[in-house]
């Protein structure tokens, strides 16, 4: 991993990249308005390379988020967004009939797609739908979480209806805060029905090789903010990351994070893009990252030196606890090196 990788003279993450594929909420945008250097830097990453968008966000057509990615400065055409709804209904085709009923949960960017995949819509049980979509919405509520578990009350293997669904991030990043997100909903209909959905999006890879057929890329990099579905997800797919700290994740997770979910690179905002990544320098329990140097010492983990930038001693703490291959919970870990002065909604 480039992260843990030596060079003579440090390369930008972008360096080889023909292909940039983007998250959305948390890293372009949170709510409606652009996160601070998002746009300046997107365009700048788009120069000689493809820039595409992927997001687990079902409650929006494409048109639609090219649309907002337009207005914020940078041009995007609908084909240029992947989402969750396309994988989900890639999933569908492999599992029922052309031209069958679906019942669905969520907006209008759920619509959208099964209305083109061919399949046709409805929002009742009682229309004996062959499987149940599931995406989040700001407007889903009660009765369409009542209907999907009415429609999914027999087990798939008791000859039940498949249920898909979108993606199961647990919150979505806004101008207020933070704000529970479509697994809450998919939760819901767990724990009514006592049946787990398939799901389609990140950290799935359907959704992945969406993007990589659709722009041809060979060498791509994905950016997201979050280490359980983007930075698992870019893993299991086997395309390089980098987690950037505007969003959901802060320095606590990244320190944390399983090796299954450890991202490539680790930028404060989307300027880092451009600039050239430190060597990280790992050895004899100690990582090195420019002037930031953090010690394993049986179960602690001290700060040699903190280093000029915040994200320097963030970077060599979580080399330094990585390397080890043990758990964060057996580390005593000073305050010091979680601290978050990284811009967040």
């Amino acid at each position: 991993m480039a992260l843990f990788g030596r060079r003579s003279q440090p390369a930008t993450p972008l360096d080889g990249v023909d292909t940039v594929l983007a998250d959305l909420d948390g890293v372009v945008y949170a709510g409606a308005g652009a996160l601070p250097h998002a746009v300046e830097s997107l365009t700048r990453a788009r120069d000689g390379r493809a820039l595409g968008y992927i997001t687990n966000n079902a409650s929006r057509t494409d048109a639609s988020v090219a649309a907002h990615l337009s207005d914020l400065g940078l041009p995007t055409r609908p084909d240029e967004v992947v989402t969750s709804p396309q994988a989900a209904m890639r999933l569908l085709s492999q599992r029922i009939a052309p031209g069958s009923t679906i019942l669905v949960v969520g907006g209008d960017g759920l619509v959208d797609e099964v209305n083109k995949a061919g399949f046709i819509v409805t929002r009742s049980a009682e229309d004996a739908p062959s499987a149940v979509v599931q995406g989040f919405a700001p407007e889903v509520g009660w009765t369409q979480l009542a209907e999907a578990a009415f429609a999914l009350k027999v087990p798939e293997e008791e000859g039940g209806i498949p249920w898909i669904a979108t993606n199961t991030d647990w919150t979505i990043p806004q101008a207020r805060g933070v704000a529970p997100g479509n697994g809450t909903l998919v939760s819901a209909v767990h724990t009514a029905i006592g049946r787990l959905a398939t799901v389609a999006g990140k950290p799935e890879v359907p959704i992945f090789e969406e993007a990589v057929a659709r722009f041809g890329a060979r060498h791509p990099l994905f950016l997201g903010d979050r280490l359980d579905t983007d930075i698992l997800g870019a893993n299991r797919a086997g395309i390089p990351s980098a987690l950037v700290l505007t969003g959901i994740d802060r320095p606590k997770h990244v320190l944390a994070a399983p090796a299954g979910s450890q991202p490539t690179f680790i930028l404060g905002d989307l300027r880092e893009l451009h600039e050239p990544y430190p060597d990280v320098k790992v050895a004899d329990g100690r990582a090195t990252v420019r002037g930031a140097t953090v010690a394993i010492d049986g179960p602690d983990v001290r700060i040699v030196s903190e280093g000029e930038r915040p994200i320097d001693l963030l970077r060599a703490g979580a080399a330094a606890i990585w390397s080890t291959g043990r758990a964060i919970f057996g580390f005593r870990v000073p305050e010091r090196l979680y601290a978050d002065p990284f811009h967040r909604p």
